[in-house]
């Protein structure tokens, strides 16, 4: 039998036959041709003659093996760990170095991808891929893990009283027919053909086109939103600023709510609640702040009430998870073009609890650095409340005047 007779019958069981099959079919053909078989069936397909003599070992000694095994225990390549046994020992060193007494490591201050844990591995002596630390880091359990936001720094002894505080104040409003808000303001944006986060449905191979560097277009800007949320009817208003993030922009967009959405619906109310962290713009040590709430205070004739979240505690606020996410989820993997296309997004965001959103443009300018003297605070109608006052007060208007 030639060559070419014994390579056209493999190729055409090759694609049926296992490891094991097929060994046994080569030392079945060898021992047919006899003197110098084993040499051409190696030719005709390609195995290796030691693999063709060990099937005509197991043919001629009836060693037998479970029909699930192509193999005896303990044949094949040994793994690279168990031929090198200080191979996982090093590569946990390096993942560790300060447990392993290298508190001054050099991976210790880079990225350790298995590209660079490969290279040490190999500058110490080791064979070893990138791939096989791959597989060696799941053997020793680890996984890819990003970092996660858990500490908040120290705690304010009441901060859990504080929450409970607030939240009497919200039921209490709400009872009432008192509207309660929630106030901050979003992440500044820049306006332009920037990247937005995110991906969104477009033809195949027509990606929108943006600028690679994220350097602000002095003619465009940068937009400021700042939101209010309505607890109660799940509304929000958001006043999209370009000057800066002070209070009296705060505080404007808090009258834009009042005049747009919370005024036909809350007319017959006395007071207002508002819901707010106790940093930024509406801080609680902020003066601007409440000097301009007694101005907002006085033109509508009610009283405001205040309450603040305890330091570190912003990621509470309703506003972030109910409105501020959506809005972004809306417009991601979109360019905020110009800031029109801004109030759009802002405007069409919806969720399936009902949730509605007006926003406009505000352009106003808001000096940065007006300072409140005493005399002007002296005119602010502040009572503090018996449970921390610097979180929780009371302002109350001049005169009575509801509009």
């Amino acid at each position: 039998m030639d060559v070419e007779t014994l390579q056209t019958k493999y190729e055409a069981l090759a694609p049926a036959l296992t490891e094991r099959s097929r060994r046994l079919w080569a030392a079945t053909e060898a021992l047919a041709l006899g003197h110098g078989g084993v040499a051409l069936v190696a030719r005709a397909t390609g195995m290796a003659r030691s693999t063709i003599s060990r099937g005509i070992h197991q043919l001629q000694s009836g060693e037998t093996l479970s029909p699930d095994r192509s193999r005896r225990s303990g044949g094949g390549r040994k793994r690279t760990i168990d031929k090198d046994i200080a191979l996982l020992a090093d590569l946990d060193a390096l993942l560790e170095p300060t447990t392993a007494g290298l508190p001054d490591a050099p991976l210790r201050w880079t990225s350790k991808s298995t590209r660079k844990l490969a290279a040490e591995l190999q500058a110490m002596g080791h064979t070893v891929s990138h791939r096989l630390v791959a597989e060696l880091l799941h053997d020793l359990g680890y996984t890819l893990q990003a970092n996660r936001k858990t500490r908040e720094g120290s705690q304010h002894p009441d901060r859990d009283a504080q929450f409970q505080y607030l939240n009497d104040q919200v039921r209490r409003c709400q009872l009432r027919g008192d509207p309660v808000i929630s106030v901050d303001t979003k992440k500044k944006e820049l306006v332009g053909d920037f990247k937005n986060p995110g991906r969104e449905w477009r033809p195949k191979g027509s990606p929108e086109r943006v600028r690679v560097h994220d350097f602000i277009i002095p003619q465009q800007g940068k937009a400021i939103p700042y939101g209010v949320y309505d607890l109660t009817r799940d509304e929000g208003w958001v006043s999209v600023g370009i000057d800066h993030d002070t209070a009296s922009f705060a505080v404007n967009a808090i009258r834009s709510w009042w005049q747009k959405m919370g005024r036909t619906v809350y007319g017959g109310a006395s007071h207002l609640l508002i819901i707010a962290d106790s940093g930024g713009s509406n801080g609680s040590r902020t003066r601007l702040w409440k000097s301009e709430l007694q101005k907002f205070a006085n033109r509508t004739g009610r009283s405001i009430t205040v309450c603040h979240y305890p330091p570190g505690t912003s990621k509470w606020n309703k506003i972030e998870h109910r409105l501020f996410s959506h809005i972004a989820m809306n417009w991601r993997g979109k360019a905020l073009t110009s800031l029109a296309t801004i109030v759009s997004l802002i405007g069409s965001t919806t969720t399936e609890t009902g949730l509605r959103v007006r926003s406009e443009i505000d352009k106003r300018p808001y000096p940065k650095g007006v300072a409140v003297s005493d005399e002007q605070m002296a005119h602010v109608i502040l009572k503090r409340h018996a449970f921390h006052g610097d979180w929780n007060y009371t302002i109350h208007p001049t005169r009575d005047r509801k509009n």
